[in-house]
């Protein structure tokens, strides 16, 4: 046979779709580690995906705190003062304010219901709190107040993804994911984005919450813990050495790094990424999450115990990690859906009990970030998915305990540091709490404006995936500029 006919014989479809792999695979790749890079910026690193990168424009952050109150904290009990509801407190809800709208445990005709709590002016500010929060009080001139914000969802897990991926579905990057995904890491011993749980349960997105979604994995949040290993299996198995442990990694990256050369797929470039950082992690993240290294004064202003697992451990934790480098911390804080269907989530001694754990330490974040000239550039964040009702919870209406139902129209929640006004107060909500009156903003808007405070311009910082360029905003969003410094 002629020797030309035998070697085209063996270039059949399957062999040539091989051999191309690697050519096609790298253009493939080179093209997602540089896709929303600005003409300016540097490219992505194809070697570390978690370098440090410039965003579009000077930020006024360089890093987040985002508190989160799972299942969303009764706005109209803690920083939306109503006296004109509190006067009308078991009358009939008006007809008018119901009409068009949806709640989750609410049948018939309910009764308006005045906030129970104490309320008074606090700070040079002067703007309404109450007695719920006493420590905030104290730090309510730090504060940026946000009492326009509304919602699409009033299901609990639906809307913490609204507010964390943009998206009330499963499937999208959160927000940690996107900040780290367009910023990186200034410590590369430790995650850019570190998730930290209280009260012992998860919040109601899931995993979803602060995952990666399509983004590359390695953006995704980290979960760590304020009691026992910081890191769920980073630790070396029984029996290997750290000499053996380095061996490992280094025979699984040159697989990893050949694999990467044939196929060209950006999560295996991940996979080493993450071998990498979960190997120098066994070192430092111990020593970050050691809170038994700060003196006697600090614990006890945050409310903190070394050992523990709580609020107050995490809040203090948060501080140490963004002083090392880590780009965006989330806390997730469970307990807060105030239904009143037992004494623990009614608005006057179960509200009070929870907040006992909430605003002394978050208090004690606020102060030590500002000791340390660190709060003028790290955006701290306070708030839950949704708002609750002006009237009494209808499974709960002829108790004695008051509660809440979900409500997505109308909600507060707050800001301080990293460019955002302090001792200000923005939007209002009708006398009665049913919506806003004065100056909305969307959730979709918060994300826009957090992610301007970081240097972005939330519709450039996009990622291709499936034919289309996705963003944290979706196709909503604006920069909410009244509320920058």
């Amino acid at each position: 046979m002629d020797p030309r006919i035998e070697n085209l014989s063996l270039n059949t479809r399957r062999h040539f779709l091989q051999q191309s792999t690697a050519g096609i695979g790298a253009a493939a790749l080179a093209s997602l580690l540089a896709d929303d890079a600005p003409a300016a910026d540097p490219p992505r690193s194809a070697t570390d995906p978690l370098a440090a990168r410039q965003p579009h424009f000077a930020p006024r952050a360089k890093r987040v705190i985002y508190l989160h109150m799972t299942g969303s904290p009764p706005n109209l009990d803690l920083f939306d003062y109503k006296p004109e509801l509190v006067k009308r407190s078991d009358q009939d809800c008006p007809d008018a304010f119901l009409a068009g709208r949806e709640f989750a445990f609410t049948t018939g005709t309910p009764k308006l219901m005045g906030s129970p709590r104490h309320w008074k002016r606090v700070g040079e500010s002067g703007m309404w709190m109450s007695d719920a929060i006493p420590h905030f009080h104290d730090i309510s001139d730090e504060l940026c107040l946000v009492h326009s914000l509304h919602t699409d969802q009033f299901n609990h897990a639906p809307a913490e993804l609204l507010v964390y991926t943009g998206s009330p579905r499963s499937g999208r990057p959160s927000m940690g994911a996107w900040v780290t995904y367009g910023l990186g890491s200034e410590n590369q011993n430790l995650p850019g984005f570190v998730v930290l749980i209280s009260s012992g349960v998860q919040p109601n997105g899931g995993k979803n919450s602060f995952g990666s979604g399509f983004l590359p994995s390695v953006y995704q949040g980290v979960q760590c813990r304020s009691k026992g290993d910081p890191v769920l299996y980073s630790s070396d198995p029984p029996g290997m050495s750290r000499e053996m442990r380095r061996a490992t990694l280094d025979a699984l990256s040159d697989l990893n790094q050949w694999q990467a050369q044939s196929l060209g797929h950006p999560e295996t470039l991940t996979r080493i990424s993450q071998y990498e950082l979960a190997y120098r992690m066994q070192t430092a993240v111990p020593d970050v999450m050691d809170i038994s290294a700060e003196s006697q004064e600090t614990l006890d202003e945050y409310g903190a115990k070394p050992g523990a697992s709580s609020l107050a451990n995490n809040c203090l934790l948060a501080r140490r990690l963004v002083e090392s480098g880590v780009r965006f911390v989330q806390l997730f804080d469970w307990g807060w859906d105030f239904h009143g269907t037992q004494a623990d989530t009614g608005l006057t001694d179960g509200l009070t009990r929870k907040c006992a754990t909430m605003d002394q330490p978050i208090s004690a974040l606020i102060r030590d970030l500002k000791r340390r000239g660190m709060l003028e550039d790290t955006l701290v964040i306070w708030g839950g998915e949704f708002g609750r009702t002006p009237f009494r919870e209808g499974r709960t209406a002829k108790s004695d305990i008051l509660g809440r139902d979900h409500y997505p129209d109308a909600f507060t929640m707050w800001m301080a540091g990293g460019g955002v006004k302090a001792g200000f107060e923005y939007g209002a909500s009708d006398e009665l709490g049913f919506s806003v009156s004065e100056n909305p903003v969307h959730v979709h808007d918060l994300q826009a404006t957090i992610l301007h405070l970081l240097g972005f311009d939330h519709e450039r910082l996009t990622y291709r995936f499936q034919g289309r360029d996705f963003r944290l905003t979706d196709v909503h969003g604006h920069v909410v500029d009244d509320l920058l410094a």
